[in-house]
């Protein structure tokens, strides 16, 4: 067995949710499920059952016939989940304000790099859902109608999406740093009806206006009637050149008498309007149901993270980004969230170092990359912060390297359970994830999602464990998406994820399921290097290389060549570092002593930018087209196209 790095003891696990639904299910049904594999089995085979008790275990609000949880649990795609209920997002999650223990704690905190700082109780963001849900309604926002976002991650978006949602209406947003084509890509495809943006936004330092997008948005989506301004920058904005603009402080100024009202609507209403990254084409609109992204986020949160009413949960995300609507269904709980927007390295490596003590975060969520790079800056926060309450760490966007599990337990915290988690903005969740029982095993996702019918196939389509192959979903789950938008007869939709395997999800990442049923994920099937025929999951290679002092990251791709695929590994270095023969040569002996020979690149090349999405993944697929001199159709899914200049036509690739 690999290195354990943390282990529960009993009176942890004793507290958890995760071991009280244990026991729900052993006094309901009469079985002994205090294995969690055998647990996790069990609520595979027993879809019905299982779900049915999620719902009661996490009281969520279903209404009308409940008799049947799900038509078909083997029919992928195309399951019904409650056909018969009815349910609204937004009362599921503003539950806690009508709680008495709930309604007078902090429901959100918003934390900018320019040093604001808001918070608001469950009861008046109750009260901002309300009054902006009465002007959508007044200007005739209804159930299916589109309202789209172009926003920070803070308190407005959050009252936003609620109040759309209210109304049975569905939600789209991004970020402000998505460039115009990027915007309009997006929304165009949805047709939205509203607008919700802000004047601009903070980063690193600067403020940056989005007005003349905002502009242009307008102009280029003619759906849209109307535009809900936020605030967001010091100046004042000059919105002269906007049309029907309302100012949002000015809707939370008016006094509305009548309640909130909660539109009802089918389980599998269309609740989000999420993207692919879109860096091969025009992006997918990929639309997530209501209740299955309900149940399916209340039972991550529930039971794989370990979500209590007196939590304090933060994620690092933007609104462009699928951790965003994980985060904010945390509201159902009853928890506190902490949203914050901008850098998260300025003025320093520790600003979201000081909010964990400051805000006494005690769920930690943030990505790979920003655990790597803390490391490479040599912060230490076990030094220099308390982190009293800090419970657990999640991390995601791409697979955290064995070296960034041995940073967290030497220079974060000792007691802690770091939970790798891995799914993705196709499913609104996870299908590998965190479980607060479980031991934390170096390099590893410590266990597959309940209710999730996960597997591993080789090239023959066979289920294999303790080997590679491609991760699959063998049953119907919940937070299948309901299709693509635009796509009438389903075409585009069973293309993207069951052309492989009919009947199965096939969804693209390259993984091993080990005996003990934890998960390793070696990177992107399509973006597995191929020489001589052995498949390599790009993340074994950046495993070895960015351990090294000298390399910042890197980026891996396979070159045709000469009949064959050779590996060719792309690093920025540090500062003042340059790429000579003792670098390279130590390089590749890391890698063949580390791996195996095949894993050594054929050439190493000295960059001075990796491209990545905006969500901030290493654009591994753009760098592929680009030195093969294919066009990169959509490069404004990237946060920093112009690095693609970078790989045009370069002479170390001729030879």
């Amino acid at each position: 067995m690999e290195s354990v790095l943390w282990q529960p003891d009993q009176a942890w696990i004793e507290n958890t949710n995760m071991h009280q639904f244990m026991v729900l299910v052993q006094e309901r049904f009469g079985i002994d499920v205090s294995d969690y594999q055998v647990l996790q089995q069990w609520s595979c085979e027993n879809s019905s059952r299982f779900w049915a008790l999620v719902v009661e275990f996490c009281n969520i609000k279903l209404n009308g016939d409940l008799s049947t949880v799900v038509d078909d649990p083997n029919q992928l795609p195309g399951a019904k989940w409650y056909p018969g209920a009815a349910l609204n997002f937004a009362e599921n999650l503003l539950s806690p304000a009508l709680d008495s223990e709930c309604a007078n704690k902090a429901a959100l905190v918003f934390r900018g790099e320019n040093g604001r700082r808001e918070s608001l109780t469950y009861r008046e963001l109750y009260q901002k859902v309300k009054r902006l849900a009465a002007f959508m309604r007044a200007r005739g926002i209804k159930q299916g109608d589109r309202v789209a976002a172009v926003m920070p991650n803070c308190i407005e978006t959050v009252v936003g999406m609620l109040s759309a949602t209210s109304l049975g209406a569905i939600w789209s947003s991004c970020s402000p740093d998505f460039g115009i084509n990027g915007i309009v890509d997006r929304f165009d495809q949805i047709e939205p009806v509203m607008l919700i943006t802000v004047d601009g936004y903070f980063y690193a330092g600067k403020e940056i206006s989005i007005l003349d997008r905002v502009q242009l948005v307008q102009e280029k989506i003619p759906s849209i009637r109307n535009t809900v301004m936020v605030s967001f920058l010091e100046s004042e904005p000059d919105i002269s050149d906007l049309k029907a603009v309302e100012d949002y402080a000015r809707i939370q100024n008016v006094d509305i008498t009548e309640d909130l009202q909660f539109s009802q609507v089918a389980f599998n209403h269309p609740l989000y309007i999420m993207y692919s990254s879109g860096t091969t084409g025009v992006p997918k609109c990929i639309v997530h149901s209501t209740g299955g992204t309900l149940l399916q986020h209340r039972k991550e949160h529930s039971l794989h993270a370990d979500l209590k009413q007196d939590d304090v949960f933060f994620y690092f995300t933007t609104c462009g980004w699928m951790m965003w609507n994980w985060l904010v269904t945390g509201l159902a709980s009853g928890a506190t969230l902490v949203l914050f927007d901008g850098s998260p390295f300025h003025p320093n490596a520790n600003v979201l170092i000081d909010m964990i003590d400051e805000e006494g975060i005690s769920l930690f969520g943030t990505s790979a990359k920003y655990l790597s790079a803390l490391e490479k800056a040599n912060v230490k926060p076990r030094e220099s912060h308390k982190l009293s309450n800090l419970k657990a760490i999640f991390s995601t966007g791409s697979p955290l390297s064995h070296e960034s599990f041995d940073y967290v337990y030497r220079d974060f915290k000792k007691n802690v359970c770091l939970s790798s988690i891995s799914g993705g903005t196709d499913i609104v969740s996870c299908f590998a994830l965190g479980n607060p029982l479980l031991p934390v095993v170096r390099g590893e996702l410590q266990c597959i999602g309940l209710g999730m019918d996960v597997k591993i196939f080789n090239e023959q389509g066979q289920a294999v464990i303790n080997e590679k192959g491609e991760l699959v979903c063998l049953n119907a789950f919940p937070s299948c998406p309901v299709g693509f938008w635009n796509d009438p007869d389903g075409a585009k939709f069973h293309g993207a994820y069951f052309d492989r395997f009919e009947g199965i999800w096939a969804h693209g990442d390259y993984g091993e399921i080990t005996d003990r049923g934890s998960m390793i994920i070696y990177g992107r099937s399509d973006a597995v290097l191929n020489p001589g025929g052995v498949r390599i999951g790009t993340a074994e290679i950046y495993r070895q290389v960015e351990q090294l002092d000298f390399v910042l990251e890197s980026v891996v791709v396979g070159q045709n060549w000469q009949d064959d695929v050779r590996v060719v590994l792309f690093v920025r270095l540090r500062d003042g570092e340059a790429l000579d023969d003792a670098r390279i040569k130590t390089i590749k002996t890391t890698i063949r002593t580390n791996t195996t020979p095949r894993h050594v690149p054929a050439k190493i090349i000295q960059i001075s930018d990796i491209p990545r999405t905006i969500s901030g993944k290493i654009a591994e697929l753009a760098v592929r087209k680009v030195i093969h001199g294919e066009e990169v159709k959509n490069t404004d899914a990237l946060a920093n196209p112009e690095s693609l200049k970078l790989y045009v036509d370069l002479e170390a690739l001729k030879s």
